[in-house]
């Protein structure tokens, strides 16, 4: 009994020669993290707990009548290439398709009913442009970042008008027939072929022209040009990839891509397009608004995704402006810390839908930038 005693009492105090080890290191610890701190950081520190509300970094009142008309010279070389591709995409329009072999053995497959479009052309541009920019300037009302504005309907164009001259150009290089081709060419219902088995068309020439427009599809190009680049939009504006779990934001980004999706099946079933026309033209949209979006924003899965590259750019340049030459070394980690206080405040948010949160307070960041200076 004597023994087990003594092995306890020595068991405690070694438990308790180690616990004072751990509370002594702690305190030094503790100690030479202060110490770390430097009167140049405390600034910092106060400014994030003061803005704990704050839910991201602000650049002040930077609107369309405030800076539209700089930013839009900036970038007048993007906008004559914008017209540049519109001019592109009338005349790809106008000139005739590779008019390829067609033979009395193919029709088997070229039988099918010429049908009217259940997504007629003239709703493409409605919902793969319109709404996306009727959306982008609903972010700006809530926001007010003219960078924003402007570089998502740029982005949009370009991804829109890429995809266009694209898709085009490979319709008339290819002069694939549609599946209702037959109708086209003998709207009677009486073939006739010339002496090489080739078909002699006599129905309406501009029907038989678009009737050599397979491949790719048109729309589901546009589609998913649109309804991509929207998508991936949306999910750097409410931080779907937050690594929430949130899969409401999931739907919300899968909206547009199931838009565009129905659009293509809807001309595999008017019989205009054949799957692979539909399949090539998805792909096609999908990639180039990647590119677009990529090309303006950082992706979606990235800690400042919900802003543009030019907001955290004009941000850096900003508090230049305020700082004489004596703080410059600290700039760095001022813009960094308040980003990062932006990222952690959206973290803790409820919902994370950081990008389109309302802009208030937003001369705050600049104010105190201001007062700091003074």
């Amino acid at each position: 009994m004597a023994s087990w005693n003594s092995a306890f009492l020595l068991w405690f105090k070694n438990f308790r020669n180690i616990f004072q080890d751990l509370s002594s290191k702690r305190v030094e610890n503790s100690a030479s993290a202060s110490h770390c701190l430097s009167s140049l950081d405390l600034p910092l520190i106060d400014q994030g707990n003061k803005e704990h509300k704050m839910q991201e970094v602000h650049l002040g009142s930077h609107t369309v009548r405030s800076h539209g008309a700089a930013l839009a010279r900036t970038h007048i070389h993007d906008w004559l290439i914008l017209l540049l591709l519109v001019v592109i995409e009338v005349i790809l329009y106008i000139i005739h398709p590779f008019y390829r072999f067609v033979g009395k053995d193919m029709m088997e497959d070229l039988r099918y009913p010429f049908k009217s479009n259940t997504v007629p052309v003239w709703a493409v541009p409605m919902y793969a442009v319109l709404l996306p920019m009727l959306i982008f300037l609903i972010v700006y009302i809530r926001r007010k970042d003219v960078y924003d504005l402007h570089h998502a309907v740029l982005g949009l164009l370009f991804s829109i008008l890429v995809t266009a001259v694209i898709t085009d150009s490979i319709k008339n290089a290819v002069g694939r027939p549609r599946p209702d081709f037959f109708w086209r060419c003998f709207p009677d219902g009486k073939d006739a072929y010339d002496k090489w088995g080739n078909v002699i068309c006599h129905g309406n020439e501009s029907v038989i022209k678009e009737g050599h427009k397979s491949f790719p599809s048109g729309h589901t190009s546009w589609s998913f040009a649109g309804m991509g680049f929207l998508s991936l939009y949306l999910s750097g504006k409410i931080k779907v990839f937050d690594r929430r779990g949130h899969v409401a934001k999931l739907c919300v980004i899968f909206l547009p891509l199931l838009v565009a999706s129905l659009v293509g099946i809807s001309r595999v079933d008017d019989y205009w397009h054949h799957w692979q026309d539909v399949f090539a033209g998805g792909l096609i949209g999908l990639v180039v608004s990647t590119f677009c979006y990529l090309q303006f924003f950082p992706p979606p899965y990235d800690a400042n995704g919900w802003g543009t590259y030019a907001y955290f750019r004009v941000l850096e340049e900003s508090i230049a402006n305020t700082t004489n030459t004596a703080n410059a070394g600290n700039l760095q980690n001022a813009i960094a810390g308040e980003i990062q206080i932006a990222n952690q405040q959206e973290e803790q948010s409820d919902n994370g839908f950081m990008g389109m949160h309302l802009a208030r307070d937003s001369n705050s960041t600049m104010g105190d930038v201001e007062s700091g200076k003074s």
